[in-house]
């Protein structure tokens, strides 16, 4: 294990570090630098503080595991790797992820998925432990995205416009969704058991990594969103 500290090192030289790093690396003192672990495939990194903006962006394969929060555009554009955090993180998280994992025990701010998508044989997946701010699954493409709602007792599962422009994909929430308003393109329904199965791996992990009993979060209400239409704004452009 190879420790970094951080705390006077601005991103280059950060990642440069990591890169050299013939083993495991834990970084200390991390306080705000971005693109940490950015494209990085080959990497286990354990950060110690807050990282900035864009951490695993372009990931291809490596792990990270952040033991507080995390800020804006988490494993922006991912290919491959996982990443955990042990708090929240902000907004965007996973833009245009085509691959890999990301936990995320507490909330995620606004736009959480936004245009995730799937590519060839890969399948994006994001779990999160708390609440989704607005426009989650914005535009998403493809992938699985999962709120689960257990630090968030007492407030919504997701904030306003979940699922915006949604063409491709899937969402489970840990929720029956009653109170919670979704656009015209897309379908929540009660989640089948056999689409529960589904998401019971990717939930597993997560309770895993975070200490829940599967069994206790499954045991709940589940609603599923699908897309409608793989064309959603055909109306706006075509006469009926």
């Amino acid at each position: 294990m190879i420790l970094i500290d951080a705390k006077e090192l601005d991103y280059r030289s950060l990642n440069n570090k990591l890169r050299e790093a013939d083993d495991d690396c834990t970084l200390i003192h991390c306080c705000g630098q971005r693109f940490i672990a950015a494209g990085m495939s080959d990497k286990s990194i354990t950060i110690s503080g807050v990282p900035g903006n864009a951490l695993g962006a372009y990931l291809n394969g490596a792990s990270i595991m952040v033991q507080a929060n995390a800020q804006d555009a988490v494993g922006d554009t991912m290919n491959a790797g996982q990443i955990i955090v042990h708090g929240s993180i902000g907004d965007a998280a996973g833009y245009a992820m085509r691959g890999g994992k990301i936990f995320v025990k507490g909330d995620a701010g606004y736009r959480a998925g936004i245009h995730m998508k799937a590519y060839q044989d890969k399948v994006p997946v994001m779990v999160i432990g708390g609440a989704a701010g607005s426009f989650l699954g914005e535009y998403q493409a493809g992938g699985v995205i999962i709120v689960l709602g257990l630090e968030a007792e007492q407030k919504r599962i997701v904030g306003n416009f979940p699922c915006t422009g949604m063409h491709g994909g899937k969402m489970f929430l840990r929720s029956d969704c009653k109170h919670i308003k979704f656009p015209s393109q897309v379908t929540p329904h009660p989640a089948a058991p056999d689409e529960l199965l589904e998401a019971e791996p990717f939930i597993s992990e997560f309770c895993s990594l975070f200490g829940y009993d599967k069994n206790a979060v499954m045991d709940a209400p589940f609603t599923v969103i699908t897309p409608d239409s793989k064309n959603p704004y055909k109306q706006m452009y075509v006469a009926n």
